[in-house]
């Protein structure tokens, strides 16, 4: 019995990520609207004369056309519904990290819509502004809709309310612990933690404590694997790589 094809038309999407296939044509993740994250193969993109090879670039807001038989879809169209947008730098490789973090935590076909919208945002806002607040802000928000909210209000045995003057050290499959030391890892103040589930990343403080936070539950979650964009930017921090201008046509 012959599969039954699924054809979309016209959906919003953004490219995460691309891979070449065979001799002119590419493998894309697209995380859709409505869809999810899904893979299409992108016939003849790679060819010079493509009419997709300035489309099918990360950041560039799509709808996007395909048939699917399997896992594996076939692209039919693509459109550019906007600018793309201007990113350099930290902001560039911050942009990078959020597409691996989707790729990373997102299973194919399943539908998030809020993770689409907020993805609409943050790329804007990496655009427009400082890459740190507008990384802690997506990274709480994506968190949280995956079913990953970080704690930033209970005590983790008692449930009782963290208070501001006490000190507590982040355990991420448990949340705050009290304890009597100031120092540690992941020690923090309760009203650090306070400012930062109130998203308070105007104070430098607030923002420091908040990455030191998010990068170990990140890594708690991504089972201890460190993402690519992150070793580029540490590398760039440390001098030794020059910072990226920006993506290349087509990619």
């Amino acid at each position: 019995m012959q599969a039954m094809s699924t054809r979309v038309q016209q959906q919003p999407g953004y490219v995460l990520h691309h891979r070449p296939f065979r001799d002119s044509s590419r493998i894309l993740d697209v995380l859709t609207r409505d869809h999810g994250k899904i893979a299409v193969v992108a016939r003849g993109s790679r060819g010079s004369k493509s009419r997709l090879a300035g489309v099918l670039r990360p950041f560039l807001p799509l709808r996007v056309s395909w048939v699917a038989k399997s896992d594996l879809g076939t692209l039919t169209g693509a459109e550019a519904t906007g600018r793309p947008a201007d990113l350099r730098g930290d902001a560039l490789l911050s942009a990078y990290y959020v597409n691996e973090l989707i790729l990373h935590f997102l299973h194919r076909h399943d539908a998030q819509p809020e993770v689409f919208a907020l993805y609409a945002d943050v790329i804007p806002a990496l655009v427009s502004g400082d890459a740190a607040p507008a990384l802690r802000n997506f990274e709480l928000e994506f968190l949280g809709l995956l079913g990953y909210a970080v704690n930033l209000e209970h005590e983790a045995s008692s449930h009782d309310g963290v208070e501001a003057s006490r000190y507590y050290d982040y355990r991420v499959e448990q949340g705050p612990v009290p304890v009597s030391r100031s120092e540690g890892p992941l020690v923090f103040r309760g009203m650090t933690l306070h400012a930062i589930a109130a998203r308070r990343f105007d104070d430098a403080d607030v923002l420091s404590a908040a990455g030191r936070l998010l990068r170990a539950v990140m890594r708690h979650h991504l089972g201890g694997r460190e993402l690519q964009s992150r070793k580029v930017l540490r590398e760039i921090h440390r001098g030794r790589i020059a910072p990226p201008e920006g993506p290349e046509r087509g990619e």
